[in-house]
């Protein structure tokens, strides 16, 4: 009687265990390509060819979104280009058990990619109403003085949550976030990555820096401090754009983050998932390239997978 019991016990603990491992917050995928997407626009190159001829290769463009089961709330990073296809692939990922407007739309940075899907919020489109927008001081400047993104203002489609830099906000119960700035191309905004720290798991979002030695942390310190940390892999290697200046558009290669992490344990290579690649990218569309990076014990974001 009383192995009876224990045994009972043992299985209430198991399944009270799995449950609230269950309903911790955790990300998934929705976007891992640069800000003109995958294929690319006016790209006929062998890079585009097999996703222009086959659709099911198409990548949207960089996005994330942090699920809270318990709450039965969601959040968006990043609203893209690509934003009307990603909400739909949410709702399907999710079996349509969230709303299908996310609680708040977090932003990174003015550069096309990041922001500018924020127009099919608008009246033109699907006239939403007071959906929180976080966004850093001379973003949210950008978006309440420059049409067509001040009418979302105007008329409530949008409601901006001004952040500040590494100052968390909690929007919900157990749920973190903390913008870092990094340095980029801010022609228009400042530009951040995220950590977002959940009662499960920690995750780093930089999908757009300079150089990782031009940053005022550690990258490889962030890392360790996290369990996942989704970074700009938007350029494989140096010569990935003949004929154009890479100082134009720069980013830390895919070879130097690898080199930067070479001395690493494989557990903390693990943690990186390279994300935000530009079409010309070999991760994007060659195996052997792809799984050389494995085989070094990085990954790949892969889109439409959870993170938990």
């Amino acid at each position: 009687m009383m192995w009876a019991v224990k045994k009972i016990l043992t299985v209430v603990l198991v399944l009270a265990v799995f449950c609230c491992h269950a309903q911790s917050p955790y990300v998934i995928v929705l976007g891992v390509a640069q800000d003109g997407g995958y294929p690319h626009i006016g790209c006929k190159k062998t890079c585009c060819t097999k996703a222009w001829v086959n659709t099911t290769n198409k990548q949207y463009i960089v996005s994330l979104a942090l699920v809270d089961p318990e709450n039965h709330k969601w959040w968006l990073f990043e609203a893209t280009p690509d934003i009307k296809e990603q909400l739909q692939y949410f709702k399907n990922i999710t079996n349509n058990a969230y709303n299908y407007l996310p609680v708040g739309i977090f932003i990174t940075h003015a550069h096309i990619g990041h922001y500018t899907g924020l127009m099919q919020l608008g009246r033109e489109a699907l006239g939403a109403k007071g959906i929180t927008v976080y966004a850093m001081p001379t973003m949210k400047q950008y978006l309440e003085t420059n049409g067509p993104w001040s009418q979302l203002v105007k008329l409530n489609n949008i409601s901006i949550y001004p952040l500040e830099k590494e100052k968390n906000i909690i929007p919900a119960s157990g749920i973190s976030i903390t913008p870092y700035v990094v340095p980029h191309r801010d022609e228009f905004s400042e530009t951040v990555g995220y950590k977002i720290t959940t009662s499960g798991k920690r995750y780093l979002f930089i999908p757009d820096i300079d150089k990782w030695q031009k940053w005022d942390k550690n990258i490889i310190d962030e890392v360790r401090a996290v369990d996942y940390a989704f970074i700009d892999a938007t350029f494989y290697n140096e010569a990935e754009l003949p004929g154009r200046r890479m100082e134009e558009v720069p980013h830390p290669f895919v070879k130097e983050t690898m080199d930067l992490f070479a001395k690493e344990a494989a557990t903390v290579k693990a943690k990186i998932q390279f994300i935000h690649l530009n079409h010309t990218n070999p991760l994007l569309w060659n195996k052997a390239v792809a799984d050389s990076v494995r085989i070094k014990q990085f990954n790949i974001a892969v889109q439409g997978k959870a993170y938990k």
